[in-house]
């Protein structure tokens, strides 16, 4: 991608966070901020790394990772395009605690704490919807927790495979595409390689999905948010 092309005011509009923005806002923004290529499986930052800055997954996906005492490795979120990440540890003025690595090539944007906070002192505004991103962040987060403790692992990669769905009045049938590895998948949902592919196999069994290497179709819907039968 030719970066000197990128119209980096503009795809900062279409962010949920700066759409409301007047166009000296965006400029102001923009040149506080920085467009970086990643390459799958490189380091975009390490535990204990300084954080003056948050960042936007533009294309490409990021892993956000911890590593155990006993030095195994424990995902806690995927970031997709268009999803912002570090934003609480920017404003905490504190090093990374977790690392982020580039899961395919990555085009990230970051945007500097003092380009933020200028923002901040001039419209109330912004702050409030850096605060409700912040929320919806921790409530996701919550959530994960949640389905973690209470629910089985055939629970939990079943609600994984229907998340982007409708709740009601879906389609009877669907297909949904891993975005990453099914062990990238296994680790986010706290569960080992082996038995996330035991799940899958068993639903298979039951005729509820066909698994096609990364394609996992929902052969149908109705049937699988009900399974297991409670």
């Amino acid at each position: 991608m030719d970066l000197s092309r990128f119209d980096l005011p503009r795809y900062l509009s279409m962010l949920p966070l700066f759409q409301e923005m007047r166009a000296p806002e965006l400029q102001r923004l923009a040149e506080g901020s920085q467009l970086r290529e990643f390459a799958r499986g490189s380091d975009i930052f390490r535990f204990g790394d300084p954080c003056d800055e948050f960042h936007v997954t533009v294309t490409g996906q990021v892993k956000l990772f911890a590593i155990s005492p006993a030095g195994q490795e424990k995902i806690i979120e995927l970031v997709g395009p268009g999803n912002s990440f570090a934003e609480a540890l920017m404003f905490m003025q504190r090093p990374y605690i977790i690392n982020a690595q580039a899961l395919t090539d990555t085009l990230l944007l970051s945007v500097t704490r003092a380009a933020v906070m200028h923002e901040i002192q001039g419209d109330a505004q912004f702050c409030m919807r850096m605060l409700a991103g912040l929320s919806r962040r921790l409530h996701g987060l919550v959530n994960d927790v949640q389905a973690y403790s209470l629910h089985s692992g055939v629970e939990r990669v079943i609600g994984y495979l229907m998340r982007d769905l409708p709740e009601e009045g879906g389609e009877a049938a669907a297909s949904v595409l891993l975005p990453v590895s099914k062990a990238s998948i296994a680790s986010r949902l706290s569960m080992t390689p082996e038995y996330f592919s035991k799940v899958l196999r068993e639903l298979e069994d039951q005729g509820l999905i066909e698994v096609d290497k990364r394609e996992i179709r929902l052969l149908d819907v109705q049937r699988l948010s009900r399974y297991p039968l409670r």
